[in-house]
């Protein structure tokens, strides 16, 4: 990408645009567009159409989409398939029509089947069943990236794929249900410490395993991929790190200064038992993480403390 080029981010409010925003920024990019969810309105396909005819961005990133933890995911099945998927279809194909150079999509590790062999290869996807808890999201996402896939194969466009692991950081949502579970834990610990709370209970058995990432490293492989990697096959992100969402409760409660009991509700679902990327192919073509996990609690947990809009939600 040219340092000129003009780049549409797609999302830019959410956690993960604004940080692909911000690297962009970082990296000497001057002309970066982004539109407000009033002001272009992604799910109508005529608006869409229209911003793309007009600024015709040379470059896109895919970042918008209606994202959430187990809870959401299974108290609004049909909004989070209609709505993902409607708003992919309308910015990439109106990308294609109006001669984007590239685009690169983000989906979400849980795109993967629920026992796929671990960890898990870009080529495990569609081998067996989805896991049902986010079952809805994560069809809505395989349609996007296949989507940009058969644009590639028949119109030789440039369009990518990136999958990344469970994300965290700046700008999450940290709603008490709706929020993903790294962020529900930060203010429920937060809270619990505040209110002076003997015992915390958290959702499950705390025996899966799962993996994370810090936002701002997500967004640094995402310029990477644009700047150096073309192909049909999607690409994963993450660390090919992993740990029992007990280990990361107690690595939480650490950070934040909470030395009250943890008890767990395993009437809650657990999700995918495990969920762990394999990362080879990203590193590679060159790129690795960069941000621990204990030092992107501690960011994150900074961040929520000074969005008091975030953190009321």
């Amino acid at each position: 990408m040219e340092k000129n080029a003009k780049i549409y981010v797609a999302g830019h409010r959410g956690m993960v645009g604004s940080a692909i925003a911000r690297m962009l920024e970082k990296k000497g990019y001057t002309n970066i567009i982004t539109r407000t969810h009033q002001e272009l309105d992604l799910c109508r396909q005529q608006e869409v159409e229209d911003f793309f005819a007009k600024e015709r961005p040379e470059y896109v990133f895919l970042a918008a989409a209606k994202v959430g933890g187990i809870v959401a995911n299974q108290e609004a099945l049909a909004d989070f398939m209609y709505e993902n998927a409607i708003l992919e279809m309308n910015v990439i194909h109106a990308a294609w029509k109006n001669g984007c150079k590239k685009l690169l999509f983000l989906g979400s590790s849980c795109i993967y089947p629920r026992m796929a062999p671990q960890p898990m290869k870009e080529s495990c996807l569609l081998t067996s069943e989805l896991e049902k808890t986010n079952e809805a999201y994560a069809l809505a996402k395989i349609a996007g990236l296949k989507y940009c896939e058969y644009l590639n194969r028949q119109y030789k466009t440039d369009y990518i794929s990136a999958m990344p692991t469970n994300l965290y950081g700046p700008n999450d949502n940290y709603h008490p249900t709706h929020s993903h579970v790294l962020p529900a834990l930060i203010r429920r610990f937060h809270e619990a410490k505040e209110n002076g709370d003997a015992q915390v209970t958290c959702w499950g058995t705390g025996a899966p395993l799962r993996e994370f990432l810090y936002v701002d490293d997500l967004a640094d492989a995402c310029v990477f991929l644009m700047e150096n990697y073309s192909g049909d096959e999607t690409v994963n992100v993450g660390t090919g790190k992993e740990l029992t969402i007990r280990e990361l409760t107690g690595l939480v409660a650490k950070v934040i200064g909470y030395e009250g009991e943890i008890l767990w509700d395993a009437s809650k679902p657990d999700g995918t038992p495990r969920k762990l990327l394999d990362v080879s192919k990203l590193e590679k073509l060159g790129w690795r993480y960069k941000t621990e996990l204990e030092d992107g609690i501690r960011l994150a947990y900074e961040d929520f403390l000074h969005n008091p809009v975030r953190a009321q939600r």
